[in-house]
């Protein structure tokens, strides 16, 4: 018979793997927050005119990627929380598209998928 859910020890594993997981990715979003923050710590204003310029625009491309890395990081923070609330549903590892249930091996590489590979793909070709 095909399971069509993950049972509860299954389950207490994965909520202990995003668990793991949401907790180094909120400690590296709060170090880009904290970056961001002092960024302007790091002003140019002693540096000579002729590099001003430059290092006052270097500085602005790295604060828009680090912005960009921690708006990245909080949606992946965001998914692994909706993963934890699908654990306490009964209802993670199961694809959203057709139902069947997502292989232990994609769901360790990416805890917060909802998505079988094949309906992945489907989605990929769209």
């Amino acid at each position: 018979m095909e399971k069509h859910h993950y049972g509860d020890a299954e389950l207490a594993e994965f909520r202990k793997v995003i668990t793991e997981k949401l907790e180094i990715a909120q400690r590296d979003y709060d170090t880009l927050k904290a970056s961001l923050m002092n960024a302007d710590n790091n002003r140019a204003d002693d540096t000579a005119p002729t590099y001003k310029v430059l290092e006052e625009g270097a500085n602005t491309l790295s604060k828009e990627e680090t912005t960009r890395l921690a708006q990245r990081q909080m949606k992946f923070i965001q998914s692994l929380q909706g993963a934890l609330v699908r654990i306490e549903n009964k209802t993670y590892g199961v694809c959203r598209e057709c139902g069947e249930l997502i292989p232990q091996g994609r769901l360790n590489a990416v805890p917060h998928a909802t998505l079988c590979i094949s309906c992945k793909d489907k989605q990929s070709k769209r």
